[in-house]
C-alpha cells in the first residue's frame, strides 16, 4: 500500500517520535499526534514540511475520536492510523494504587480503541486502509509488578486480531506490533535488566517495514519474542514461580 496521508499518536517522543520521522522521510503526510505541543513543533520542523502537529489527549475518547474523525474528512482520507500512545508504570499486585491503574486504562485500553475505531467506518468504505497498534511483548503472560500494563496491552492485541479477522476482504489491513526493550522515556525509569534493548531509531525502522509488508503481526527482537512466546505453554504453578525470578 502506498500511504499518502498518516496519523500517529504519541509522537512527541521515544517510538513514536521516531516512526513519524520514518514515515515522513519516504514521502507520508503525518499528522503527529500527541500532547505536549511544543515537541510536535520542533518535531515539524525537523521534518521539513511532512508532518503536521495535532494536539490531542488520547486519554479523552469522545474529543479523540471527534478530532481523528475531522481530521479524517479534512484531509481527504486517512491511509495509515497507528495507535501508539501508551503509558507504563508498576502495579504491584500487594499495594495496588487504583488511580495508576485507571490511567493505564484509560490511555492504553480506551484511547487506543478510539483512535483506531475513529476512522474505521470510513476506511471500510474506501476499501482501503490500515491500522496499526503498538502493543508490547508484556502481553503475551501477566508479567510480575506489571497487571494493568500487561493487561492493557492484552487487551490491544486482542482488540485487533478480531479486527483482522473481521475485516478480512474489507481492503483494510491490521497489524499488531509487540515490541521488547527499546530506549525510551519509559524504559529510562526501568531498574533491573532489560535485555537486548534497541536504540529507538533501530526498533522504529523495524516497525516502519513491518507496517509496508502488511504483516499481521511482529515482535521484536526475535530473541525476546522467542522466550516469551515459548513461556506461553509453561504450566501456571511453574510460570508463577519462574516468572519473578527471571522478568
Amino acid at each position: 500500500m502506498e500511504y499518502k496521508n498518516a496519523l500517529i499518536t504519541g509522537a512527541s517522543s521515544g517510538l513514536g517520535r521516531a516512526l513519524a520521522s520514518w514515515f515522513a522521510a519516504r514521502g507520508v503526510r503525518v499528522y503527529a499526534a500527541a500532547r505536549r505541543a511544543e515537541l510536535l513543533e520542533a518535531l515539524r520542523e525537523e521534518s521539513k514540511g511532512n508532518i503536521e502537529p495535532v494536539v490531542m489527549d488520547v486519554s479523552r475518547p469522545d474529543e479523540t475520536l471527534a478530532a481523528i474523525e475531522k481530521l479524517d474528512d479534512e484531509c481527504g482520507g486517512l491511509d495509515l492510523v497507528v495507535a501508539n500512545a501508551g503509558m507504563g508504570g508498576l502495579t504491584k499486585g500487594k499495594r495496588v494504587h487504583w488511580p495508576s491503574i485507571a490511567r493505564m486504562i484509560e490511555v492504553n485500553v480506551t484511547g487506543a480503541a478510539a483512535t483506531l475505531c475513529a476512522a474505521l467506518p470510513k476506511m471500510v468504505d474506501r476499501k482501503k486502509g490500515h491500522l496499526v497498534g503498538v502493543s508490547s511483548m508484556a502481553a503475551f503472560r501477566g508479567m510480575p509488578h506489571n497487571a494493568a500494563y500487561s493487561a492493557s496491552k492484552a487487551f490491544l492485541a486482542t482488540f485487533l486480531e478480531s479486527l483482522r479477522v473481521d475485516l478480512r476482504g474489507t481492503g483494510v489491513k491490521v497489524t499488531c506490533i509487540y515490541p521488547g526493550y527499546v530506549k525510551t522515556e519509559m524504559t529510562a525509569k526501568v531498574k533491573g535488566p532489560m535485555p537486548f534493548i534497541m536504540e529507538t531509531i533501530d526498533a522504529a525502522s523495524l516497525m516502519g517495514e513491518a507496517i509496508e509488508r502488511g504483516d499481521a503481526e511482529f515482535a521484536f527482537p526475535w530473541q525476546v519474542a522467542l522466550a516469551l512466546r515459548s513461556s506461553k505453554v509453561l504450566p501456571n504453578a511453574l510460570f508463577d514461580r519462574l516468572a519473578p525470578k527471571f522478568l
